[in-house]
């Protein structure tokens, strides 16, 4: 018996040494990254389609907690804290589980998480050069889309860099709502409003599917092409002739608030992005030029329906006044770090939109240039100071106006590393 427990005591000690070397040669298994990151700022006026408000705020504190789980799978959690009206909301952002080592390039990720569509979308607003996303992020993703679904990715083995991924996703940020149209006609009454209820969302309603390739030019220049599709099963604005909703219109056309919801959506959004990058002898730390931009175009926007009452000939109308059926938008910005601790950019982009007035559709029209001076003092603050020209066309919520913005964010803890 004593035998016996002395072999059991020894294979223990074994076992344990063992799950000690292994912790040992990661620690993040015992040691993972937690990070705060605080934003605040204080601006002259209103940005529309969901920029930040005149005032003294708080941008998004973000709360985040990542470590690999085991030699085969990494986890993170990332929490938003955000205050709106004299609130406090908070969200969840991320919060997915991410396979690692699996064969022939492929990866997988599942849970809540960024879409990878695009350029910017993939990376927290923490790390933008600019105090705002750019106004198609705002209008056409809600800031930055994330969702819950699942994420397929294969990173070719070619020389020249090439990644491909396919994203299913549960869509309810990317959901265009019912409009109605109140007709005055005989015998047209409140019972007959409520004939019509609300229609039935797909409960999985978005798809994307996008490629990225890129590479090196030299030492001292990269760059990086990406194509993105998403598809969204829910995202036609259901424009039902003669039948009315109560406080509909106000929250249609209200373009200044708070809103982590696509404002425009569509059934089909495009988008291309290109990033180039340069820095002496790929040395970044001192001195570096990033250059980067996007379009984006949304079709399908737009779908009328007959009431109870029937009204044909206005449907047709309206196919006439807008056939195209689509939105687009698009921004240019160039970010050149001229010193270890300072960085100066610019960024021109517009939004071409439309939106239903009545029988007809309005087009409307935003433009942005806007110009950034930040200070690093390290790695982990930065002050900017920004100063934005906005003019909107037939937006409701904001107007033309030349805003200054002063912002700060710090990063407390160890933070991942940023996409490229």
């Amino acid at each position: 018996m004593s035998y016996l427990n002395k072999r059991l005591s020894l294979v223990a000690v074994a076992c344990a040494f063992a799950s000690t070397h292994a912790f040992a040669e990661d620690s993040s298994l015992t040691n993972p990254n937690i990070s705060a990151v605080l934003d605040g700022f204080y601006q002259t006026g209103d940005r529309g389609l969901g920029g930040r408000e005149e005032g003294f705020g708080l941008g998004e504190t973000e709360l985040a907690i990542s470590a690999n789980i085991d030699d085969m799978f990494y986890g993170k959690v990332t929490a938003i804290l955000e205050s709106h009206d004299g609130e406090t909301e908070i969200e969840l952002e991320e919060a997915f589980i991410q396979t690692m080592g699996l064969p022939a390039g492929l990866g997988i990720r599942a849970g809540r998480f960024l879409s990878d569509v695009g350029y910017l979308n993939n990376q927290h607003l923490h790390t933008d050069s600019f105090v705002d996303r750019p106004g198609a992020y705002r209008a056409f993703m809600g800031n930055h889309y994330f969702d819950d679904g699942v994420r397929l990715t294969y990173v070719a083995p070619t020389d020249l860099y090439w990644t491909m991924g396919v994203e299913v996703f549960k869509g309810d940020k990317m959901r265009a709502a019912d409009m109605y149209e109140e007709h005055e006609e005989e015998g047209h009454d409140e019972e007959e409003h409520e004939e019509h209820g609300p229609r039935e969302y797909d409960t999985v309603g978005v798809y994307s599917a996008f490629t990225k390739f890129g590479g090196d030019i030299g030492h001292s220049s990269s760059w990086q092409v990406g194509l993105s599709y998403l598809y969204n099963a829910n995202g036609k604005v259901m424009v039902v002739e003669g039948e009315e909703e109560e406080g509909h219109a106000d929250e249609e056309h209200d373009h200044k608030g708070h809103t982590h919801s696509a404002s425009y959506t569509g059934e089909n959004t495009y988008i291309a992005d290109f990033v180039y990058k340069w820095a002496p002898n790929g040395n970044y730390k001192y001195q570096h030029l990033t250059v980067s931009g996007e379009y984006f175009r949304v079709t399908d926007t737009f779908s009328f329906e007959e009431g109870d009452h029937g009204h044909e000939e206005e449907d047709h109308d309206h196919e006439e006044s807008h056939g195209d059926d689509y939105f687009e938008g698009w921004y240019l910005s160039g970010v050149y770090q001229f010193s270890p601790h300072w960085s100066a950019g610019v960024r021109y982009g517009e939004v071409d939109t439309y939106e239903l007035h009545g029988d007809h559709l309005d087009p409307q029209k935003l433009k942005e240039t806007e110009l950034s001076l930040a200070w690093h003092h390290s790695h982990f603050s930065t002050v900017r100071l920004q100063y934005t020209n906005q003019k909107g066309t037939n937006f409701d919520g904001f107007e033309d106006d030349n805003i200054v913005s002063l912002q700060y964010v710090m990063t407390l803890g160890a933070h991942g590393a940023h996409q490229f």
